[in-house]
This record gives structure tokens, sequence and C-alpha cells, in this order.
């Protein structure tokens, strides 16, 4: 017999049997609840209009796009919508009232999902910083009021005092639950092993940022999922001195910390992947278990080393990360097969690390070409190399004969020629809309030029927005 759905929706129990597990929260939401303040815009994650938050005992509010969400993932969650902000005497949010002040609405379409991100940036304490207050903004648009009033609104609210995130009221749930006919929650890596060996054809799904497409773009929803998200195995995050580890289900939010403090130069290539809510639902295990050869993520394990633990009922193994892409969107993962965890070694004395992502647009978009290089240099001379790239090839690749022309040469302007030289050995890029074969080419070849410039001069801009 398959469970009912239970969760917290602004402040008060919401039980669900007669809905699809598969449904988008958005669709629920408007069609079930009539909460209408949820708007959907893009149907992709895009432009933020279906913005509502998820509220944690700890007090954290995590804005996520409620268009891409299954209502299955929500199961045990606290959510909160726009018309959950009003005070108990129908009041409306400071927030909102700070956004109305500052003329920031116009036609307000895209306002309740403003106001959604504005309620979990002030409820997260943060700084009036420009460039904060753009993070927190970057998964939203607004098509005609501009972004100076709504900017200003922000401002006002910036480290608000807001109340404790209240105790959710749906009781949590604390074993493996089947919502609907195929939707699997398992909540042990025990029972997710098994559900695996036992539905190989369903899809895995953690954070759904890729998979709710199906559900809301395509209105063709998988017809069998494992939802891994609440398995503990996989949400660990964790490490030593040499190395650090990271659940493949852990989300982007969560693992940042970890990866900015062992890899500084991650900070601005993070902020560009999605945005908050993007991150506070997507996982880095679900960026590689998708093999997309334009995966923000895959270039960067592969320059940093990465290795996965794959578990099966068989047993675990684990697999360096260039052995696990096979093909255009084909993988070594059995079918009985989940990725545990990723780990990578931290960087060491005389090592440099960058990555950079170059799109048609800054936020919010697919790369083009993304690139990471992690250098050991000693004496003036490259004692190792490795390197990603994403968006040359069929699969997320190393760069061998870039590799080549570097290893054991002098740190000089003219190796890094060399190598830009030899980009075309290592890469056959086709012809899309995102840019053609000699323009992707072009750009590797630009960035690894760059890349000398950054670690010869690190003070150099190197970016147009740094002049």
């Amino acid at each position: 017999m398959a469970d009912n759905i239970r969760f917290t929706l602004n402040d008060r129990p919401a039980e669900v049997g007669d809905a699809s597990p598969m449904t988008t929260l958005l669709d629920w939401l408007r069609d079930h609840r009539g909460l209408k303040g949820t708007k959907e815009g893009c149907a992709e994650g895009d432009c933020g209009a279906c913005t509502v938050v998820l509220e944690h005992g700890d007090g954290r509010r995590e804005a996520i796009n409620a268009c891409i969400a299954l209502l299955g993932q929500v199961d045990g969650l606290s959510v909160r919508t726009v018309e959950g902000l009003a005070g108990s005497d129908g009041a409306p949010h400071p927030v909102q009232i700070a956004m109305a002040e500052a003329d920031a609405t116009q036609c307000g379409f895209c306002t309740p999902g403003f106001v959604m991100s504005a309620y979990a940036f002030a409820a997260g304490g943060e700084p009036a910083d420009p460039d904060v207050i753009h993070d927190a903004l970057a998964g939203n648009l607004c098509r005609c009021t501009g972004y100076r009033p709504i900017v200003e609104a922000m401002t006002k609210v910036a480290g608000m005092p807001v109340a404790p995130a209240p105790a959710p009221v749906a009781p949590v749930r604390t074993g493996s639950a089947v919502f609907g006919d195929a939707f699997f929650a398992p909540r042990s890596l025990a029972d997710l092993l098994k559900l695996r060996a036992a539905h190989p054809e369903a899809l895995l799904m953690a954070g759904a940022t890729d998979l709710g497409l199906l559900a809301s773009r395509s209105r063709r929803p998988p017809a069998a999922v494992i939802h891994v998200a609440h398995v503990p195995e996989l949400t660990a995050i964790g490490g030593d001195k040499e190395r650090i580890t990271i659940g493949a289900a852990a989300t982007y939010a969560e693992a940042q910390p970890v990866l900015l403090a062992a890899y500084p130069a991650l900070k601005t290539y993070l902020a560009r992947l999605g945005s908050r809510q993007i991150r506070n639902l997507g996982t880095i295990g679900g960026n590689i278990g998708t093999a997309s050869p334009i995966g923000d993520m895959p270039p960067v394990l592969l320059a940093l080393e990465a290795s996965l633990t794959l578990a099966s009922v068989r047993g675990v193994r684990r697999l360096p990360l260039d052995a696990f892409f096979l093909g255009y969107r084909k993988t070594a993962l059995a079918p009985d097969e989940v990725i545990q965890s990723l780990s990578m070694p931290r960087l060491w004395p005389g090592e440099v690390f960058f990555c950079d992502k170059v799109s048609k647009r800054r936020d919010q978009d697919i790369s083009t070409v993304a690139g990471a290089y992690r250098l050991r240099i000693k004496d003036g001379i490259i004692e190792g190399i490795r390197t990603g790239f994403g968006g040359l090839a069929a699969t997320p690749k190393r760069a061998a004969s870039v590799e080549r022309a570097l290893q054991g040469q002098p740190f000089t302007p003219a190796t890094f020629e060399a190598a830009a030289e030899a980009v075309k050995e290592d890469f056959q890029p086709i012809d899309d809309w995102r840019g053609t074969a000699a323009y992707r080419l072009a750009v590797a070849a630009n960035l690894l030029r760059r890349l000398y410039r950054r670690i010869a001069e690190p003070g150099r801009p190197v970016e147009v927005e740094a002049l």
C-alpha cells in the first residue's frame, strides 16, 4: 500500500494521498490548494517566479524552485509560500512592506518570487553587500521594474530579525516509504541498494533540478523514481588533512563551505553554478550521474583528481572519475549501482588551482566551455598538471596533449602558448547554438593563456568585469 506524502505547509500539516508524487510542487500548490502566488514563468527553474522557501528546524531558510520540485520530494519538510508570510492579524510581512515602499513592483507577476528570495536572504542574516544581494537575486528575473528598487528593498531587509523557523507540525518520517505507484523514498543505504537492484529501470533522483524538467517542461514525468536525498550515507560530508569526501546527495549549498575552504578559487565558479534556488536542491552526484558534456562540476573534479565510491548489493568499488565517463550520456555505473560519494585530494604547498566558465549569459546559463587546471610548480618548473574541460567533447575530458605540453616544462609564456596550440589535438568540438567549434577551441586556448597571467601576475585583472 502506498504511503501518503506528509509535510508542513505555511505552519499547518498537509497530507497528500490523491495526487501523483511526480506532480510538481507548483502545480499542486496552485491546483489543489489554490495558492496562486507561486507562479510558473519558465518551467525550468530559471526565472524564480515559482520560488518558495524550505524552513528547517535549525533556523535555515532555503529558497527553491517549486516548478521543478516534485511533490514526493517535500515529504517530511516544511514549505512556506508567499501566502504564508502574513502575520496572525493578516498584516503583510516586513519584507513585503520593504518591497512596496521601494516601489519594487510593477506588473507584479515576478514579485512573489522576489519576496520569497528576499525573505530567505533576510533570515540568513547576510550583510547588505551588493555582491551578496546579487547572488541572492540571481535566480529571479524581472522584466519591467528593473533591479534598482528591488536591490534597495533587499538592502533594507538585510539582517532583519526573523522569528526562528517553527518546528514542523507534520510528523517526520523515520523509515523508507513508497508514494504512488513507483516513487521510492529510502532512508537507509541498505534499503536504497535493495531498491536499486529490484528496480534498475528507475531513475535515481536527488534534487530533481534536472529530472524535474521532465514533469514541468516536458509534461512527461518519469515512470519510476528512487529519491536518494534522505539516505545519510549519501548526504554525509567530511574529510581529513589529505582529502575531502562529499556524499553524492549532498546539495551544493551544503558542500560549498567545505569546497571553498579546500579550493578558494571555486568561489566565483560556484556562484555562477545555477542560482541559490538550484544550489539549495541540486547535488554534485547528480551533476556527475547525468554525464552531460556541459555539466559545470565534472571538469573541476577531473582537474582535482576526484574518485567515486560506487555501491550496490554486491559491494563497493572505487573508480577514478576520468574512467567513469564512457561516451555521450554513457557511464561506467552498473544498473544496480549508485554513486555513494566522491573524494578529492586537498591542494598541497606549491600547487595552484583555477577554473573558468564561459557562457552566453553570466548568471543562470549552461557553459559553452568550462575549464579547470591544477598545477604544481617548483623552482620555475611545472612538475605536475591536471586539466578538465567541458563543452569540447561528448564527455567531460582531460586534455592529454595540453598536459604533455606543460608537464616538466618551464613556467613561461612560451610554454603556455604551446599548450594553447595543443588544444586542437585534444578536442574536435561541434557547432551548436552556444558556439561554433572554432569558437570553442579559441576560448579553451585563450583560457590557458590567461592561466599563465593569473599565476604569474596575481593582482592583474583577467576578466572584463574586473577592469
